[in-house]
Order: structure tokens, then sequence, then C-alpha cells
């Protein structure tokens, strides 16, 4: 199982379900800055280098398939933003 957080509160959300690193996080740019992401001391978490939320269908299916690229056969779990 993957996560992809879109937002920063996914991102949280997704960290303390992940097991403690156990589990892939993936996240946009604009889910954590460059700086918080250097200092994270989750060893499982990725971040594009380009925002997701908000953003078209083609950038949110790019990211995905990034995502399955990396992790084959893995379910990817979504963050849903209203």
């Amino acid at each position: 199982m993957v996560f992809l957080a879109i937002t920063a509160g996914g991102l949280q959300d997704a960290l303390r379900a992940s097991g403690g690193g156990t589990i892939a996080v993936w996240c946009g740019a604009d889910a954590i800055s460059e700086a918080d992401y250097a200092r994270l001391e989750h060893a499982n978490v990725s971040r594009f280098i380009y925002p997701l939320c908000g953003e078209v269908q083609d950038v949110l299916t790019g990211a995905i398939n990034t995502i399955k690229e990396h992790h084959p056969g893995e379910s990817v779990w979504i963050e849903n933003c209203a």
C-alpha cells in the first residue's frame, strides 16, 4: 500500500497511518516545504517537485503513474480534497 497526500493535513494523516515508516507516503511540493522535507525523520516519504493540490487530472494521473512505477502491484490510496 502507498499513500498519496495532496495537502499538508493529508500528509500528516498519512504519516500517522503509515505504521512508523513501513508504508510508503508520497506528496506534492505544496504538502511540505523542501526545507521541512529535508528535516523529516520519516524514512519512507517521497516528495514530488511540483504541487498537486488543485491541479488538473493529468497532473494527478502522472503522479499516480510515477508511484506505480516505483511500487508495482501495490494499491495507491489517494487523499480526496473537497
